[in-house]
């Protein structure tokens, strides 16, 4: 893997992706950011080597590098899903590859389902804590010790100070910024009636399909992380309607703004 990741890195800085300072990987609904973006150089995921390619028709594909905030970042416009057949070393190779370009900080978003029932969809949640029901971890591989410490602390998974800067920018914007647990798994369907009661029984505030594996890697790499999702739908056992993609699309669409506020305030001050 090692080999495959600067042979990645290598690709991307002989197309101009300079020393980024931050990296940040964008959920399903969620590429309006890059309009802030001074883009400087762009490449589809399909040209990079050892890159896997996205398959969700809502995820475009692109790693992109440019300036916001007056930082110089890298953008995952688009992100990769076990769902998509891919492994989870796969999902989160692009992480390692921001962190080999130099990367000092990550700042992820999704789009997810509202568990806790106070929280509404078109809102957003910063991430404090998460559950991982995926099966499974991208560390579960021979020879990870030769990256960093095979047995990696998870007692405070997200960045307290990145977190807090957040929580901060969202007062001061009077932006409506719910903090909860996020609970990550496989997908692709969505959950039945009992699943989204067994969630709020374990203590999720929110759900989706994404994140964890790449806040585990980055926590692998001592790479400080934040997250936060748009919520997209209500999951209310009691009332659960059928499943509406152009809605959730809707919804993400509705509160972006709002993330892309507390994104690039927040790497002003990073």
């Amino acid at each position: 893997m090692l080999q495959y990741i600067q042979e990645s890195a290598a690709f991307l800085k002989d197309r101009g992706f300079d020393n980024p300072e931050i990296g940040i990987i964008l959920g399903t609904g969620l590429g309006k950011l890059l309009e802030d973006v001074e883009i400087q150089s762009e490449v589809s995921y399909n040209h990079i080597p050892n890159f896997p390619t996205a398959t969700v028709e809502f995820h475009k594909g692109k790693l992109i590098f440019g300036m916001l905030g007056g930082k110089k970042v890298m953008v995952m416009q688009g992100r990769f899903h076990i769902y998509e057949g891919y492994s989870l070393q796969d999902v989160t190779f692009p992480v390692r590859v921001m962190h080999e370009l130099g990367i000092k900080k990550l700042l992820i978003s999704n789009a997810s389902g509202a568990v806790n029932l106070n929280f509404k969809k078109g809102e957003i949640m910063l991430i404090d804590d998460h559950i991982n029901l995926q099966g499974s971890s991208p560390l579960a591989v021979r020879g990870i010790e030769k990256m960093g410490e095979r047995f990696v602390d998870m007692s405070a998974p997200y960045d307290a100070e990145m977190n807090k800067a957040i929580e901060q920018i969202a007062s001061e914007k009077n932006i409506n910024l719910h903090k909860g647990v996020y609970a990550s798994v496989v997908g692709p369907q969505l959950e039945t009636r009992a699943e989204y009661r067994y969630l709020k029984i374990i203590g999720a505030d929110a759900v989706g399909m994404s994140t964890v594996p790449e806040i585990i890697v980055a926590n692998h790499l001592g790479l400080p992380v934040s997250a936060v999702s748009v919520l997209t739908d209500e999951c209310d056992p009691d009332n659960l309607k059928p499943v509406d993609i152009p809605d959730i699309l809707a919804m993400a669409a509705k509160a972006e703004p709002n993330m892309i506020t507390l994104f690039t305030e927040v790497i002003k001050k990073l």
